[in-house]
C-alpha cells in the first residue's frame, strides 16, 4: 500500500464525491453535497484542504482521507477519511498512520472506540477538547498543548444551503458535479 495525494481536479473531484458519500451514506440530505460542494469550491481553491488516497499495487484506492488545514496553517485535522474495500477494512488504518509520519496531524473524535482505531493508527498524543472530544494529535504536529491548537478551518453549510434554496442552478450544477464525480471515480490512481 502506498499513499496518494490527489491533485488531478478530476481525480480529486471523483475522490471527494467519493469520500462524501461513504462518510454520510444515503439518509444524509444534503449535508455530502454541501461539504462536497464548499470543499471543491473554497478549500480546494485556497489550498486549505488535501484529499489523499490508500492505494494497492496496482493503484486501486482503498481508502481515502481530507485534511484541512487550521487557522493559523501549522495543523491539518482529518475531517473525513473512509475505507472503499470492505476485503481490506485496515486500509483506513494504514493511510491515518501513513499521514501522521509526514503531516502535522490532528483528529477530533467523539467515543472511546474511535479514540482506540486513531491510537492504533499512530495518534499518541491526546487532550480533552470542548463538549466531551478528545483531540488527538500526530507526532508531527507542533502544539504542545490544547491551548496552543488554532482552530480547523470549516466552511459555512448554512450559506452554501442558502445559495441552494435561492440559485437552483447553482444547486443543479452542484448535484451534476456531485453525481459526475462518484461517476467517474477511479479505478487507479
Amino acid at each position: 500500500m502506498k499513499v496518494v495525494h490527489v491533485n488531478a481536479e478530476s481525480q480529486r473531484n471523483a475522490c471527494l464525491a467519493r469520500l462524501c458519500a461513504e462518510v454520510y451514506g444515503q439518509e444524509a440530505g444534503l449535508t455530502p453535497l454541501v461539504v462536497f460542494t464548499g470543499t471543491r469550491n473554497v478549500f480546494f481553491p485556497q489550498e486549505a484542504a488535501r484529499l489523499f488516497a490508500a492505494v494497492d499495487g496496482q493503484g486501486k484506492p482503498l481508502a481515502l482521507a481530507l485534511l484541512v488545514l487550521d487557522e493559523e496553517g501549522e495543523g491539518m485535522t482529518v475531517t473525513h477519511v473512509c475505507t472503499l474495500e470492505q476485503a481490506d477494512a485496515d486500509a483506513k488504518q494504514r493511510l491515518i498512520h501513513e499521514l501522521s509520519l509526514k503531516a502535522p496531524l490532528r483528529v477530533e473524535v467523539e467515543s472511546a472506540a474511535q479514540e482506540a482505531f486513531y491510537q492504533k493508527s499512530g495518534i499518541k498524543r491526546w487532550f480533552g477538547g470542548a463538549e466531551g472530544k478528545r483531540i488527538g494529535l500526530g507526532a508531527r504536529h507542533p502544539a504542545k498543548s490544547v491551548s496552543e491548537l488554532a482552530a480547523t478551518l470549516s466552511l459555512d453549510e448554512a450559506l452554501i444551503l442558502r445559495r441552494f434554496k435561492h440559485d437552483p442552478s447553482a444547486f443543479e450544477a452542484a448535484k451534476q458535479a456531485f453525481l459526475n464525480g462518484l461517476n467517474d471515480f477511479p479505478q487507479s490512481l
